[in-house]
């Protein structure tokens, strides 16, 4: 071991633990940014810490502002019989929970809503955020199979959402609707550098944020309808609203172009949806499928499957690279790699005609793979009423 290595973590061992309150951004920086750990080779050091810093952000980005929106039409589907002249309920089901279906809720009805969701972030790419395994940087002697100074970073990242949505049907054909999401985050951190078994807290960090997100404004058209489904396009756009360097937007708009499929028998009902996204924090290639069940007059209960393919963003693996100044020393650091990730997940719930044209909704989205920031499942209740 090097006199310079072993100095160097004296010195920090001494030292009181950095502490910073600021935006999540900040934090994430700073938590990232503060090594000590001595490699000899700063440039490397600052790219990986700053690459590690981009992803983390980005992820946020990615949850906060991109993440799909709950499906916008009402669970009540009407639609004219022109033999009879009257206005009929076409559908068992209540529909599905982010899976767009092809039918809209009829001309001249209105729908109103609100959504409830929390999500606590524990894993990124795979890696731990809260177990003190995901190594930013060590040091490791080529005989031994354990680093012996290490810097493991710990993330606390917690979101609240509560979505507003709405929608019109035009016509019985043609469909607009919005969403405004309010966001909550908090983010608590710290960094711990181990050497030779000793660790102590080098540095630490806390944020918290709140605001509205990216609103998002959606048009959706029915253009073939049978008695038994139909097909649509739909068009979503995400307007920049939330704030960039709070996390809780894109700073950027970004445009979603939509093909949706149904088909219903009776009280099953399946779906598909098959979407391309361009501009936002990512451009990606999006597929979900889902189906429907009518328990009851009164209950719907549906699965959903989500896969999406973000095009712009990359993920962390541990990279490795021989010391420059001590000899049989190697040094590993996280970077991102060649690969760009495929989010999926699977989406359970219920939804149930409370009364009259109120229903409400209970869901949880499943983690399904290891891509992106993820949380193990996000619980969601919502509501909407059909005027």
């Amino acid at each position: 071991m090097t006199r310079t290595i072993m100095t160097a973590a004296l010195l920090a061992a001494f030292a009181a633990p950095a502490a910073a309150q600021q935006t999540p951004a900040d934090v994430i920086s700073f938590l990232v940014t503060n090594q000590s750990v001595q490699t000899g080779d700063f440039q490397k050091d600052r790219a990986a810490a700053e690459a590690t810093r981009d992803t983390i952000a980005r992820a946020l980005q990615v949850n906060l502002a991109t993440s799909p929106i709950a499906t916008s039409s009402s669970g009540f589907v009407y639609r004219l019989d022109p033999e009879l002249g009257t206005v009929s309920r076409v559908s068992d089901s209540f529909g599905t929970f982010f899976v767009e279906r092809a039918m809209t809720s009829g001309a001249g009805r209105a729908s109103v809503g609100m959504s409830a969701s929390t999500a606590g972030y524990d894993r990124l790419d795979g890696f731990n955020l809260r177990d003190g395994s995901l190594l930013t940087t060590a040091n490791r002697f080529a005989d031994e199979s354990s680093p012996f100074d290490t810097e493991a970073l710990t993330l606390n990242i917690r979101t609240s959402t509560l979505t507003f949505f709405g929608a019109y049907g035009v016509t019985d054909r043609l469909e607009i609707s919005g969403a405004v999401p309010l966001v909550q985050m908090h983010i608590d951190g710290t960094r711990i550098n181990t050497y030779r078994g000793e660790s102590f807290v080098q540095a630490s960090g806390t944020a918290s944020a709140s605001g509205i997100a990216d609103v998002a404004i959606r048009g959706k058209y029915r253009f073939l309808a049978t008695r038994t489904g139909g097909l649509a396009a739909a068009a979503e756009l995400r307007l920049p609203t939330g704030d960039e360097q709070l996390l809780l937007g894109a700073g950027s708009p970004a445009l979603r172009l939509m093909a949706i499929a149904s088909a219903e028998s009776g009280a099953v009902g399946g779906h598909a949806n098959f979407s391309i996204v361009r501009g936002g924090v990512t451009d990606e290639i999006a597929a979900s499928g889902a189906v429907t069940v009518a328990a009851s007059p009164t209950v719907t209960v549906g699965g959903e499957l989500l896969f999406r393919r973000l095009t712009d963003v990359r993920q962390m693996i541990a990279v490795s690279a021989a010391h420059p100044t001590s000899a049989g020393v190697s040094t590993e650091r996280l970077a991102p790699g060649l690969a760009t990730p495929t989010l999926s997940s699977a989406v359970t719930g219920v939804k149930w005609n409370v009364g009259g044209r109120l229903v409400l909704t209970g869901e949880i989205l499943w983690r399904l793979g290891k891509a992106g920031l993820t949380a193990p499942f996000t619980p969601t209740v919502s509501f909407d009423y059909l005027f």
